[in-house]
């Protein structure tokens, strides 16, 4: 049995138990310790997940529920999702009692990344639809990388990784209770930072403290890629800068001086376009909004610093191929997004129907006005549902003045997180009443409707649907089951082509 905290480099033979193994992220992990020649158990809810399938082809063997017996004898190593205790779960429980060495998953990312040149994505916004980008352009490249993403990406095969080799790590790094500062970057992408987690982190203070003490875990000739537009981001990097001086700062975004500078973002009839100052010629995405083509610019950064690396060519002066710039572009051309990430569901009725899992004002707002820019002949009816009482106590007024571009509004009850109790103080009904009075201080009159429960209003929202309507359910809530529903009704019946209600 090992006796140290801290995976070894070498994985083959090593029995490691996975509890909470059906979360995307576990799964991810999952994926690549088996690649690396881990022998794995796991044990998770009896729900079917995405997830199932992806342990059973690699051939997890899985037990329903936690059980202190789950917990192979000899096991190596316990790995445990975030989300679960050491102080109640059984298996866990089980473990230290035998002393078993356990880590939980950003403790296992950070294991990981000790042993490759790594790369961490963070920010508020952005990391996983940037760590999706700049896996696909990689493999494009050619690199012999590892990516892993926090959701499954469509150019990954429908999974969280992308297995091509181990000289690279590419791997998305959150900031929620400090969990990034488990990870061992070479380079780091930071896209964002702004006030979130507010049960974590009360004040922008907080947050940006945690992640400038990311930033400082950069090696000696480190590299830090950041977005120029966004101020946390652009603040964060001019500090750094001036503490370490033996750190590379390459800036993108349309404020961005050197090749990263983006400009001549333009958009319509499902596709979009935009230059870069370093580089000839369009890139194409076939994915909404301005702030994706952000991600794709960082996405590009990222996976030509590593291929000049790979390359054997230090200096900065390195420039890619004809070939690999063009190979670039047909990544980001054929990128077809990430799960929940401006996710297309397909069309009924003809509506179409999205799901994104944006649950921050920022990203509420920018999703919203990219897709109108994006379809600009669809009516954007949009169903909201809040997350978490903190976040929405401590962003109120940035979260009704984030709808104000959807033409239709559909709103719920906030999603309760499983980490904090209800706060009398803020409810969905009173975020969607300050939206009316916003309406009507601008004199905007836009239909707006109100459900409590995700489905209690379904028939409203059906009837009121019309051909060429857009439907697009947001948060990181359970409100997705909605359009679900409805485009399964949509599919089945003639509910919604009757005389519209809005």
């Amino acid at each position: 049995m090992s006796t140290s905290n801290s995976l070894p480099e070498n994985l083959s033979g090593l029995r490691i138990h996975l509890v909470g193994a059906k979360g995307t992220g576990m799964a991810a992990l999952a994926e690549i310790l088996a690649a690396r020649g881990a022998i794995l158990t796991g044990s998770d809810v009896a729900d079917v997940f995405y997830t199932d399938s992806i342990l059973s082809a690699i051939g997890v063997g899985m037990s329903v529920g936690f059980e202190a017996s789950h917990v192979p004898a000899g096991a190596d190593f316990v790995v445990h999702s975030a989300a679960y205790s050491r102080d109640s779960n059984p298996e866990l429980l089980e473990a230290a009692r035998r002393g078993t060495p356990m880590l939980n998953y950003p403790e296992a990312l950070g294991a990981l990344s000790r042993h490759r040149d790594s790369s961490g994505i963070c920010g508020v916004h952005g990391k996983t639809t940037t760590t999706a980008f700049a896996g696909s352009v990689a493999a494009a490249l050619g690199l012999p990388a590892t990516t892993l993403a926090g959701s499954a990406v469509a150019s990954f095969g429908g999974r969280s990784t992308r297995i091509a080799g181990d000289r690279y790590f590419i791997a998305e790094t959150c900031e929620y209770r400090r969990h990034f500062l488990n990870f061992r970057p070479r380079r780091i992408v930071l896209t964002s930072i702004e006030s979130d987690h507010q049960d974590f982190y009360p004040t922008f203070g907080d947050i940006y403290a945690a992640f400038l003490d990311y930033l400082r875990l950069l090696p000696a000739g480190g590299e830090l890629i950041y977005c120029a537009d966004d101020p946390g981001a652009a603040r964060a990097a001019k500090e750094i800068s001036l503490e370490r001086r033996d750190l590379a700062l390459t800036p993108y975004g349309e404020t961005a001086a050197g090749a990263y500078r983006v400009a001549g973002y333009r958009a319509g009839s499902g596709e979009a376009r935009f230059s870069l100052q370093g580089f000839p010629g369009d890139f194409a995405l076939k994915v909404p909004g301005r702030h994706l083509a952000l991600d794709a610019t960082a996405a590009l950064a990222l996976a030509f610093s590593i291929a000049r690396d790979a390359d054997g060519a230090g200096g900065r002066d390195w420039a890619p191929s004809a070939a690999q710039l063009e190979a670039s572009r047909g990544a980001l051309a054929a990128f077809a997004g990430s799960k929940r990430r401006s996710e297309i569901l397909g069309e009924a009725g003809g509506i179409l129907f999205m799901d994104d899992y944006g649950h921050h004002p920022t990203a509420v707002r920018d999703t919203i006005l990219g897709i109108k820019e994006f379809w600009p002949g669809r009516r954007v009816v949009v169903d909201f549902m809040s997350h978490t009482y903190s976040r929405t106590k401590a962003l109120f007024e940035d979260f009704a003045a984030c709808l104000d571009g959807a033409d239709a509004l559909v709103m719920h009850g906030i999603y309760a997180s499983a980490r904090e109790k209800p706060d009398p103080e803020v409810t969905g009904r009173g975020l969607f009443e300050a939206v009316k009075r916003r309406d009507s201080a601008a004199g905007r009159s836009r239909p707006l409707f109100y459900s409590e429960s995700v489905l209690g209003g379904i028939d409203e929202v059906s009837a009121a649907l019309r051909p060429g309507d857009l439907f697009l359910t947001m948060g990181a809530g359970d409100n997705w089951k909605l359009g679900a529903a409805l485009k399964e009704r949509l599919e089945t019946s003639d509910a919604g082509k009757g005389k519209p209600q809005w």
